[in-house]
């Protein structure tokens, strides 16, 4: 066993040594890593986040679908036909299929849509009923009423509309 000892000349050192106060640096027990209580709320931002994504995708997901289905068929869709097609209005009633304006498929085969053009007023005004008819449900599904000037025609004996 070697022991170590340390003499000193001076009675001066001894004196400073001994009324120095020893400084020692403070020992931390705290290890390197995260408290309880930083990783909780650390995993509560996490599944808040995670939930708030989730939701958006299952909106998203949603939202994909109810644009993938069919569309019901609109009255929207007579009208703008019949406006691409001619200005000419005729008195009277007219039906058909859907695949009688364009080549729809079979996504409209279970609608047709009527077309009832009245003679409204002696001022060449006429009024254009459209409607969209289920054939399943045997409802009308949709209907929009228009109205028409037409400057060349003009009202009948009857209160019909007559071309000049």
């Amino acid at each position: 066993m070697h022991c170590l000892l340390m003499t000193s000349n001076s009675s001066e050192t001894d004196n400073a040594n001994l009324s120095a106060p020893v400084v020692r640096a403070p020992t931390s027990r705290r290890k390197a890593g995260f408290s309880l209580m930083e990783v909780m709320i650390a995993l509560g931002i996490f599944f808040i986040a995670l939930f708030t994504i989730l939701g958006l995708v299952s909106q998203l997901l949603r939202n994909a679908r109810a644009f993938q289905n069919k569309k019901a068929a609109d009255a929207g869709m007579v009208h703008a036909y019949f406006l691409s097609v001619t200005n000419r209005v005729t008195e009277g009633l007219e039906t058909g299929d859907f695949s009688d304006l364009a080549d729809f498929g079979d996504q409209y085969r279970d609608y047709s849509w009527e077309k009832d053009t009245i003679f409204f007023a002696s001022n060449g005004l006429w009024q254009v009923d459209y409607r969209v008819i289920n054939h399943r449900t045997h409802a009308v599904e949709s209907a929009i009423s228009t109205f028409y000037f037409d400057p060349n025609t003009q009202q009948g004996g009857a209160g019909v509309g007559m071309p000049r």
